[in-house]
């Protein structure tokens, strides 16, 4: 077992400091990519971006063929995790699909076992792979707990978390620190665990660094400063959870609670061995700001080719006639930042100027020529994955998420048998997907107020409430089948995970973990 003081030797893969920043830009680009000119980054662990792209606003169609990736070992495609009873990503796979690929029973389901309280609050989704729970706190600390018994196997701080305070002017609803927010990554074949840790840079700011840790003893084997140039790392969030596809790490970045200050959406994409970086801007011409890659706090989609898939929220361009920004959007990426496609709704204009993010889930890759993307205007799209058809290009809508006075969707869905299942606030939603026609049909709305990002594991829909409150859900009629608490989350968006035989849930600072009549996994 690790210690939490960081002092093991470890084999560091530093980015050489002094290495230009080289930028590829549009000629129309304005007061950010200006900002993001050719000088260079220095930062302890290495340089933030590399090339830097901003998609053109003259044509909604793609701005380059996508050409064929081949996924690196891990969780980098839309397929599958490479272990069968592993959860190594946002919702278990590139896809996002958050189905279960133990296939125990989990019914009737009891608890199996609480971690000790891990050093930091939990916002991030619990990873499991070969036997250990990987979990990460806003203290900057990284832990590996036995999937067997919850006992800590090592732990690592990685920094000294952000101190919001330091900053004027900051808004934001996560304090009195910052540290890691995001849902880490492991590429199983590295045998590493990739985390985004917030961490104070000098009495006021902050700084994202890109941490790589050693799967079986958590030693450091990658610390590089990730922050593109050109913008104010206190103001961007790094919410969203992290992907891997092509050897690279895809990181998206946006605003804090209350949209305050200087940020942008950006996603960021970084070799596993460190590197420069490839960066996509959203908002990013002269005077725009906004349109974060936030997702609810879920990860960019891979596609079979190795794409990657987003949903950007509102940007600051309401005015009628104004030229497009690629916020409130689907946005389709290649592996080092180029746009390919993107879909807004006709009413990108109005969702901009009530907060009505578009982004606020992540896009669902169904695998069978369709792509679905719900947000905060209760509108469902349907959109064909071959051709996004840019504005207006959807190829059917419907109302979800039903109720007045907004019933937002945030984070992930999960998909499982041509049904849907939504986070709607008030309640997960069950919408049943055709595709010859294409067809959105709700189903039920779940009556136990579970709304945090589903799953599917047992042949049940599981979810946590706000509250502190772990549901089982029928996925046939949304009654709760059973229920536990786990009290206080620290998140407005918990997310549960389902592997090897366990359901786990977060509480404040802790883990806790539900098994099947099988009992917990064997120890490794």
């Amino acid at each position: 077992m690790g210690d939490d003081l960081d002092t093991t030797p470890r084999a560091r893969r530093w980015v050489a400091a002094g290495v230009a920043t080289v930028l590829v830009v549009a000629a129309s680009v304005g007061a950010l990519t200006a900002a993001m000119g050719s000088s260079s980054h220095p930062t302890a662990g290495g340089h933030g971006a590399g090339t830097v792209h901003l998609g053109s606003t003259a044509s909604s169609a793609p701005t380059e063929s996508a050409s064929p990736v081949t996924p690196t070992t891990g969780a980098t495609s839309g397929g599958s995790p490479a272990a069968g009873a592993d959860w190594s990503t946002y919702h278990g796979s590139g896809a996002r699909a958050g189905v279960d690929p133990s296939g125990a029973s989990l019914s009737p389901a009891r608890p199996a076992w609480t971690s000790v309280p891990l050093g930091g609050r939990l916002y991030a989704e619990p990873l499991v792979v070969g036997g250990r729970v990987i979990a990460a706190t806003e203290g900057d600390t990284v832990v590996a707990l036995s999937a067997h018994s919850g006992a800590v196997l090592w732990k690592r701080t990685v920094g000294s978390p952000f101190r919001p305070s330091t900053v004027p002017g900051l808004c934001g609803d996560i304090s009195p620190t910052v540290g890691i927010t995001s849902t880490p990554v492991v590429d199983v074949g590295r045998g590493e665990v990739f985390v985004v840790a917030d961490v104070q840079a000098g009495p006021s700011g902050a700084a994202h660094h890109l941490v790589g840790l050693d799967l079986a003893t958590g030693t450091v084997l990658l610390d590089q400063v990730i922050d593109p140039t050109g913008t104010d790392p206190s103001f961007e969030l790094q919410r969203a959870g992290l992907a891997l596809t092509a050897g690279r790490v895809i990181v998206g970045f946006g605003g804090n609670y209350g949209d305050c200050g200087p940020y942008h959406g950006l996603v960021v994409s970084v070799p596993e061995g460190g590197g420069p970086s490839d960066v996509f801007a959203v908002d990013g011409a002269s005077g725009q700001r906004e349109g974060a890659v936030w997702m609810g706090g879920a990860a960019p989609a891979i596609d079979g080719s190795g794409n990657v898939w987003v949903a950007t929220g509102n940007g600051s361009t309401t005015r009628a006639g104004a030229p497009y920004d690629h916020s409130d959007a689907v946005l389709e990426l290649s592996p080092t930042m180029r746009l390919l496609q993107y879909f807004a709704p006709p009413s990108w204009r109005s969702d901009n100027a009530v907060d009505a993010d578009l982004g606020s889930t992540a896009p669902m890759v169904l695998g069978n020529g369709l792509v679905f993307q719900v947000g905060k205007s209760q509108t469902g799209y349907l959109l064909r994955q071959g051709a996004l058809g840019g504005i207006g290009g959807q190829v059917t809508s419907a109302r979800l998420c039903p109720g007045a006075g907004g019933n937002d969707a945030d984070g992930g869905s999960a998909w499982d048998a041509g049904i849907l299942y939504i986070p709607c606030s008030r309640g997960i939603q069950a919408v049943a997907v055709g595709a010859s026609p294409p067809s959105l049909s709700p189903r039920w709305v779940a009556a136990g107020g579970a709304s945090g990002p589903p799953v599917v594991a047992g042949g049940l829909v599981w979810s946590e409430t706000r509250g502190g409150v772990v549901e089982a859900i029928d996925p046939a009629t949304g009654a709760t089948v059973q229920r536990f608490s786990v009290g206080a989350v620290a998140t407005s968006f918990p997310a549960v995970t389902a592997a090897d035989g366990l359901v786990l849930a977060v509480g404040s600072g802790e883990v806790h973990a539900f098994c099947g009549p099988a009992g917990p996994p064997p120890p490794e």
